[in-house]
């Protein structure tokens, strides 16, 4: 199996059909046919399902799939790094951020990124803290922004921020009640179990001996914004993330007593392959930015990591 078969296999994958994906590398399509072939007896197991209405890849070929989309990264990320050696980085950087970090922090990263390095693409991927750990893993990402420290084998996470967690609820809230005493008596929203928040937030509240039932989960914050908006009860957000709802009256927002409720923001990337001089650099202007929005107030309710 070489580079050329796992191209035309993504191609196949990708568009759904041979025809589409012969089209699409102009090559003939019994000759792409012969490439899967070839590809499936090497390995011992089918790789793709025809169909009436195209081709679907098995869970061997979905395995391929995401390998191939990795390495296949990983030689254009080399071809880039060799052509720019003694120039300014180029190339293009993949990017995986959580919703409630990519709507403070992808516009000034992109923008950042154009101004000091023009050469260098960066493609923003948003999903549940999970989902950017597994892009990670599986080399679909080469930087990740996450609220947990990966313990990954080959996956190395450092520290940027800590950010405070408050219980926001809907207008008109008594704003004299503090965060525990409206949690036991209000209606929770939280996202599912599935979600770096959710977990966090089962652990530590139940530590503070607060019961977790919530009584409407949905793994959108905006949802759950406009949820608690419109009465449905309370949840539980970085102060970032519902400070402009606060500012314009639309919730009122409730602060964890004592020490107070927060999470560490960790910047993450692989370390069994070399990152490129194009993700380094962005992995060294996202700690920049991270510290400049800290010091100017931009990232609400946030204090730098040591």
């Amino acid at each position: 199996m070489d580079f050329r078969q796992l191209r035309y296999f993504q191609a196949i994958v990708e568009e759904g059909s041979f025809s589409r994906a012969a089209s699409r590398l102009n090559i003939a399509q019994p000759a792409l046919s012969l490439h899967v072939r070839r590809m499936e007896e090497d390995i011992g197991a089918p790789l793709l399902l025809r169909g009436p209405h195209g081709v679907t890849p098995t869970e061997a070929g979905e395995v391929l799939a995401r390998r191939a989309a990795a390495l296949l990264a990983d030689l254009a990320q080399t071809r880039e790094e060799l052509r720019s050696l003694g120039h300014e980085p180029t190339g293009t950087v993949r990017l995986g951020l959580p919703g409630t970090i990519s709507n403070l922090i992808s516009v000034p990263v992109i923008a950042g990124s154009q101004a000091q390095f023009p050469k260098i693409k960066i493609i923003v991927a948003e999903a549940m803290s999970g989902y950017v750990r597994e892009w990670l893993l599986d080399g679909r990402i080469e930087l990740a922004v996450v609220y947990t420290e990966l313990r990954d084998a080959g996956v190395r996470s450092e520290p940027l921020l800590h950010e405070d967690l408050v219980v926001f609820a809907p207008a008109g809230t008594d704003a004299d009640l503090d965060a525990q005493t409206l949690l036991a008596k209000m209606p929770l929203i939280l996202p599912t179990g599935s979600h770096g928040l959710r977990k966090m937030l089962d652990d530590r509240l139940r530590g503070m001996d607060i019961p977790v039932d919530p009584a409407i989960e949905v793994d959108s914050f905006a949802n759950i914004k406009r949820l608690v908006r419109d009465g449905y009860g309370c949840s539980v957000l970085p102060l970032h993330a519902v400070q402009a709802e606060a500012a314009e009256g639309a919730v009122t927002l409730h602060p964890f007593g004592g020490a107070g409720l927060r999470r560490t923001v960790y910047l993450a990337y692989s370390t069994s392959r070399p990152l490129g001089r194009a993700a380094a650099a962005i992995g060294a202007l996202l700690r920049e930015l991270a510290v400049d929005m800290v010091q100017k107030g931009q990232w609400a309710g946030a204090e730098l990591a040591e």
